[in-house]
């Protein structure tokens, strides 16, 4: 339950620091120690221009994340085009914007934003309710582990208490 709630306390603070992350510069930012720099497709700016952050660690320096629609991408070759990967693998409402981030109303820009607000609790909370589930199986297999392998005692006899006791108001024939 630790985890789950470590999990959720760092998914609060993605979902305010992604917030920020609407903007271009904010993004490529997040590159800096990308390993495809120049002549390839997947560049840092490509890459962010697409809608992705790079969210690198120990054993994966290629990690990027769409900022808006969560959707995490490793293994990346130097002719990857971050758009077409990002789209066929997930619809993302960022990547259909009709024009410049910049050029949003305000009405369209809390739409979409709320439209990631969405995205965002959906998400998390599936990690969560699977997390809870996996954790639940784990308790019941512990606790069957722990009390199917007992022996049973024996069905009490007529007029007996499952201890062996004779139970008040029976007499013994």
């Amino acid at each position: 339950m630790e985890t789950l709630l470590q999990e959720l306390s760092s998914a609060s603070k993605l979902l305010t620091d992604f917030k920020e992350m609407y903007e271009y510069e904010t993004r490529l930012k997040t590159f800096t120690k990308w390993p495809f720099q120049e002549n390839c497709k997947c560049t840092p700016e490509n890459m962010a221009k697409a809608g992705f952050i790079h969210c690198p660690n120990a054993t994966e320096p290629d990690v990027a994340k769409c900022f808006f629609c969560l959707l995490e991408l490793v293994g990346w070759e130097p002719n990857d085009d971050p758009w077409e990967e990002h789209a066929k693998r997930h619809t993302c409402e960022f990547l259909s914007l009709p024009k410049h981030f910049d050029e949003l109303t305000v009405e369209e820009y809390y739409m979409l934003e709320m439209t990631r607000l969405r995205t965002f609790i959906c998400r998390v909370g599936r990690r969560a309710i699977d997390s809870f589930q996996e954790e639940a199986a784990a308790t019941r297999q512990r606790l069957v582990d722990c009390f199917g392998s007992r022996p049973r005692l024996p069905a009490p006899l007529h007029g007996e208490s499952a201890a062996g006791q004779k139970e008040p108001g029976t007499r013994e024939l």
